[in-house]
């Protein structure tokens, strides 16, 4: 089930107010996927918090008080991608803070569904939850790194164009319609933060070990969209902010295979409170930036 469901019945039972979504990510264990509205936005309806995965240890403990105060209060926070293990545990970790009336979540199930393939499906979910409020939080948790089909390329010998074209679809051409439609929809005044799951091996300047040709360029290619849509949005909101953020290594079927003996490994909720608490720290400066999990600028 996706983290955060903490009232898994029909949307309208007086024990559980809100829109349902239900859903799953193809190809992976089922989960459902929720519209939750604040307490105070549902009459006062206190909901616990659900339980977490993972044992947070003794330096997690500055995440574990994210409260997102830099927020205007009310609005809306939005989470694509909702089905996977960062993007679920990010869906609980803003819906556990109560800072926003609405938290919605958007996979490839939901009602409406997203596809990073089918733009008019990115185009119905940012239009669904612009008209709940003021998108005030953003973010983009969507990414592909391995399937049954491909995986990351050790040497030149392995590039393949097919496979080249379906990375640079998933890991740039489908966030950056993302924020296409998003962008245009926050709010001209106050805080609001559009975030994108990058990572550390889009780096050009960090890239040391090569390998993984057509992740860390589809990535790399992903920064240069969102340094280019901060300029323009900066423009229009100039309190708005556009970035993309690596999680580090974070404990998921996309990084299960490929997590060396020694790495700093987090579970999901873990690595969810550090993404928002550099969310929660960010001012209009950091727009167009490129951040890690403990807010420390990776370079370019």
């Amino acid at each position: 089930m996706a983290l955060g469901s903490t009232c898994r019945v029909p949307a309208g039972r007086s024990d559980c107010p809100g829109v349902g979504l239900q859903g799953f990510s193809s190809g992976s264990p089922v989960h459902v996927a929720f519209l939750w509205a604040s307490s105070e936005a549902s009459g006062g309806h206190r909901r616990s918090r659900a339980p977490v995965i993972g044992q947070s240890r003794p330096e997690d403990e500055t995440a574990d008080r994210v409260d997102l105060g830099s927020f205007p209060q009310a609005g809306v926070a939005v989470v694509f991608g909702a089905g996977g293990g960062i993007g679920g545990a990010l869906v609980e970790a803003v819906q556990a803070v109560g800072k926003f009336k609405h938290v919605v979540s958007f996979s490839r199930s939901t009602s409406p569904a997203i596809d990073l393939l089918d733009e008019g499906s990115l185009e119905r979910a940012a239009a669904f939850a612009a008209d709940l409020g003021g998108l005030r939080l953003v973010i983009d948790a969507t990414g592909f790194l391995h399937d049954d089909r491909q995986g990351p390329e050790k040497s030149w010998r392995q590039l393949d164009a097919a496979n080249l074209a379906r990375a640079f679809a998933l890991n740039a051409i489908g966030p950056a319609l993302i924020m296409k439609h998003v962008l245009p929809r926050l709010p001209r005044s106050g805080k609001s933060v559009f975030a994108t799951l990058s990572a550390r091996v889009g780096s050009i300047g960090d890239n040391r070990l090569g390998g993984w040709y057509s992740y860390r360029a589809s990535k790399a290619a992903l920064n240069q969209l969102v340094r280019t849509a901060a300029v323009e949005l900066g423009r229009r909101s100039p309190n708005a902010i556009c970035v993309a953020l690596h999680p580090g290594t974070v404990a998921t079927a996309l990084s299960a295979p490929f997590a060396a003996t020694g790495l700093d490994v987090h579970p999901p909720p873990v690595a969810a409170r550090h993404l928002l608490a550099v969310v929660d720290q960010l001012t209009s400066e950091a727009n167009g930036g490129f951040f890690d999990w403990r807010g420390q600028t990776v370079p370019w």
